[in-house]
């Protein structure tokens, strides 16, 4: 065949058949191979001496394996018009990625092709990691650990690629970070001892390439169907001017069919794409060249027949004596068991080509092999086409004619020969997937993938056999096809439900697993149902995606939304949000805001408040109200909702009107309310929401009698608050009088500062009475002159140090009696708002503030005037309280009142003491 012939069969072969033209990688050299695929090269030999076969069917030996890379697909001569929609130069993967269990059970038919597990085809990779690195990540789950970054290449993807028009550009971004990650999980395991780590590696290494091969397939249908969307009325008005006084072969009647009729296209896309996923898996797989360095077929029994080599035993059947390509079925005898298991290994492989979609590899290695004949069979599919109808060379040469003009004949000889019994299985298998015979195709399926590749090409061999006889372009009676055929009517929804019906275990448990639900969906086209279907995972509390998976589904979501596929925007959300929690939960701080803006307003807010809480070191703090600003979330809402949820938590406490413990300790959850008002202080124009914070705070605290923490959160605040609420409210609007809302808030600041100063300084009072006051001497009995001496010297200093005491007494008992009538007296009534507010919860926490507060402090004050023997001003503190205009004495309870009393009569008694009358007047 020449160089145009190879082109055009190529285009028809991609074209019909869904088989990417894969360019052949040289083969590895020897230094670079490993000792155990020289060491098995060297004994092939002596492994078919020993390994004689008794049987028609020969099982290939379980550990060969070469290391033949095929490379990416040529777009060259392609007809179709979105050919370049199939994945091409995707990297390389040695793996059956369909679940880790069937990967490292061999549960795959490549497995069975191949014959080597993929753990053990890691051999032949360059060891890059050292034992060291393995050491570290052997600390942790190894998959874990070497996949954690995939987070952040994400994000990173996602950043770089926000234009709409870049959405596939970036799809592609996704799938080259999961291929380079697949490498590096591959070269993890190679140097990794077996045993329990190994095998969640293997299950990473699985969801990875699965991921991998997913956005491959999201690349390509998504891409078509777009365009065709775009262009579909200008497509089908162009197609039917072309059709017009053309001369068509059965080349232009496919080429017709796939440019207008999307569905057939898609599906021969999603052949293209199994077959591409097939040929990675398969890059270091299988070789056989070692035994297609002859060019004779059948070499082993051409010796026997060519010497007459009697039978080794009488137990041995009889050979054939004729080698053409049917002896052995017209005979009904058979080769000899080396060729035999030669052949088997030989059509192990040719399929295994024909799954990966290399039809040419497949022909040169029946060529190689000494098998030239069934290279032959395998070309007679191509579709005919004589380009001389519509024009001639650039000098009148005819162009050389392309396909088979009977080809409806060796269909039905394909068919026959794929129902043949006493062929192998493969062979059968080969036929059945060029002449689309589904029986003969299944058996050598093993996986979900394999499945679904062989429905496919049945039903694309049908749609495509069905518009040859339509469209009538053979001028003779056509080779009836068999009625199995004929009838044979496949649509996806129902190929998806026969799979997940089909009788293998390994394809019907796989065909419920994650990705091969999502792939189901995306080739339905299904975009609803696979929005419920990754909601409903997310929502599932037995069974939680892997977080790997979560990061696929919120990007996926992502790019659905970019190319305006959502319709239910609440599932959406709902995915989002469970990527956002992962990251919360991971600490993943650096690419929370990121994904936070991709949700609604509210729950922007809610989410990154969410995180915050838990964010303390300070520079994280601002770090991450960074990052929210460069996101675009909303910061003041954000860092007020975080104080809110914060200071809403449950305090522990007990509010009592009479408490024993005047001042309880500060524990670590009050500790974190304290904390939380950092993040209301970042920003100057937040004072005024941080006076309200703060106000809110303070009050819980002080109800629960905890004054320090109070004091605490007052401190917090810059001392110039208020001043700069003033002046932010009068550069915004030009005013000088607050809203209603910050002038309360200004005044409860206010009122709580002068309470707190008030209760601070009978703590200065307190502790300066009850331990400041000096010790007295005292005098030791029977002492002597100089020891009496020694006592008055230090008696004097006593009543210096006394002196001293007393007037500093003297200074704390006015200061504290001064804040305290701060408080009571305070203008227009201690935490009584001036101007009306709407938040009835607030004014009755007020309300019971006062109840709770006013009358502790009458009691301090009391205390303070009487034990500094001020009896008279004990007194003028009963007519503060019962004065109208203040009306101090309705926050007093019954038994308070009583209390009161009591302790003005103590004072009473006093004055008596003191020669005065009761009320404080001189006695006449």
């Amino acid at each position: 065949m020449d160089e145009t012939n190879a082109a055009n069969s190529r285009e028809e072969r991609r074209q019909l058949w869904g088989a990417p033209l894969m360019a052949e990688s040289p083969m590895v050299r020897e230094q670079f191979q490993s000792k155990a695929i020289r060491r098995r090269s060297a004994n092939v030999n002596l492994q078919k001496s020993i390994q004689l076969l008794n049987d028609a069917v020969g099982t290939p030996p379980s550990k060969q394996r070469g290391l033949r890379t095929p490379g990416g697909a040529s777009e060259q001569g392609s007809i179709l018009r979105h050919s370049s929609y199939t994945p091409r130069n995707m990297s390389l993967s040695q793996m059956d990625m369909t679940t880790a269990h069937d990967t490292l059970g061999g549960a795959s038919m490549m497995d069975d092709t191949m014959g080597m597990t993929s753990v053990t085809m890691q051999l032949s990779m360059t060891q890059d990691m050292t034992t060291t690195n393995v050491a570290l990540l052997l600390n942790e789950e190894p998959g874990l650990a070497a996949s954690k970054g995939l987070y952040g290449d994400f994000m990173q993807c996602f950043q770089s690629s926000p234009s709409e028009h870049q959405v596939f550009e970036l799809i592609h971004k996704y799938e080259q970070v999961c291929s380079d990650q697949v490498m590096v999980l591959k070269k993890l395991i190679t140097g990794m001892a077996p045993g329990q780590q190994q095998y969640q590696a293997c299950e990473m290494l699985s969801l990875l390439e699965q991921e991998k091969h997913t956005w491959q397939l999201i690349h390509t249908l998504f891409k078509d169907r777009l365009e065709t969307e775009l262009e579909r009325e200008v497509g089908q008005e162009k197609m039917q001017l072309d059709q017009l006084d053309k001369h068509r072969s059965e080349k232009d009647v496919i080429e017709e069919l796939y440019e207008g009729d999307p569905s057939v296209r898609q599906v021969q896309l999603v052949i293209d794409w199994l077959e591409h996923c097939a040929a990675e898996d398969r890059s270091n797989g299988g070789n056989i060249q070692h035994f297609l360095d002859k060019a004779v077929s059948w070499e082993n029994t051409l010796h026997r027949l060519q010497t007459k080599k009697p039978a080794m035993s009488g137990y041995e059947r009889p050979l054939v004596d004729q080698l053409d390509p049917d002896a052995p079925i017209r005979q009904n005898r058979q080769l000899d068991d080396l060729d035999r298991e030669d052949d088997n290994r030989l059509l192990q492989h040719l399929f295994a080509c024909i799954r990966c979609g290399q039809l040419e590899r497949a022909q040169k290695i029946c060529v190689d092999a000494g098998q030239a004949w069934r290279a032959a069979t395998l070309e007679g599919w191509r579709l005919y086409h004589d380009p001389n109808y519509t024009s001639l060379g650039p000098e009148g040469e005819v162009h050389p004619v392309e396909g088979n003009p009977y080809r409806d004949v060796w269909k039905s000889v394909c068919w026959a020969l794929a129902n043949e019994p006493k062929l192998h299985q493969y062979e059968k298998a080969t036929y059945a997937a060029l002449s689309g015979n589904l029986k003969a195709l299944l058996p050598v399926c093993r996986t979900w993938s394999d499945y679904l590749w062989a429905y496919l090409k049945v039903m694309l061999d049908t749609r495509v056999e069905q518009e040859l006889r339509i469209s009538s372009v053979v001028f003779r009676p056509l080779a009836e096809l068999p009625a199995e055929y004929l009838e044979a009517r496949y649509h996806l929804e129902g190929i998806f439900q026969d799979i997940e019906v089909a009788p293998n275990d390994i394809v019907k448990r796989q065909a419920s697993q994650w990705y091969c639900q999502l792939q189901k969906h995306v080739i339905l086209g299904d975009v609803d149902g696979l929005l419920e279907l990754m909601h409903s995972w997310t929502k599932d509390e037995k069974k939680s995606p892997p977080p790997q998976l979560i990061r696929f589904l919120a990007h996926f979501t992502l790019f659905l939304r970019s190319v305006g596929q959502i319709t239910k925007e609440e599932l959406s959300y709902g995915i989002l949000e469970k990527y956002v929690e992962f990251l919360i939960s991971d600490q993943q701080k650096n690419l929370i805001a990121t994904y936070v803006a991709t949700l609604p307003q509210e729950s922007q807010v809610n989410w990154y408040a969410r995180f915050l809480e838990d964010v303390q070191d300070k520079e994280d703090r601002q770090h991450c109200l960074a990052l929210a600003s460069e996101s675009g979330l909303d910061i003041p809402r954000i860092t007020k909702t975080v104080v809110e949820n914060i200071r809403t938590r449950q305090m522990t406490g007990h509010v009592s009107a009479v408490d024993t413990e005047f001042d309880k300790a500060t524990t670590e959850e009050d500790r974190q309310k304290i904390e939380a008002m950092d993040w209301l202080v970042f920003d100057s124009s937040q004072r005024a929401e941080a006076l309200k914070q703060a106000n809110a705070v303070m009050r819980a605290f002080i109800a629960l009698s905890k004054q320090s923490a109070a004091r605490e959160v007052m401190e917090k605040l810059p001392p110039d608050s208020i001043a700069l609420v003033q002046r932010s409210w009068k550069l915004q609007t030009g005013e000088d009088e607050l809203p209603s809302e910050d002038d309360n808030a200004v005044r409860e600041f206010m009122c709580f500062r002068a309470y707190l100063d008030a209760v601070d300084s009978f703590n200065d009072w307190f502790q300066h009475f009850h331990h400041g006051k000096p010790p007295k001497p005292d005098i030791v009995p029977s002492s002597n002159f100089s020891e009496r001496v020694a006592f008055e010297h230090r008696m004097k200093q006593y009543e210096a140090e006394v002196g001293r005491w007393k007037h500093n007494l003297a200074e704390h008992t006015k200061t504290a009696k001064d804040r305290m009538y701060n408080v009571l007296l305070f203008p227009e009534g201690w935490l009584i708002d001036l101007k009306e507010s709407g938040d009835e919860g607030r004014v009755s926490q007020l309300q019971s503030l006062r109840t709770l507060c006013i009358p502790v402090l009458c009691f301090l004050l009391h205390t303070v005037l009487h034990n500094s023997q001020l009896y008279t001003q004990c007194l003028q503190l009963a007519d503060i309280i019962a004065a109208e205009d203040r009306q101090l004495y309705k926050v007093f309870q019954k038994e308070q009142l009583q209390k009161l009393l009591r302790s003005l009569q103590e004072s009473s008694v006093g004055l008596l003491n003191q020669n005065l009358d009761p009320l404080g007047y001189e006695m006449l």
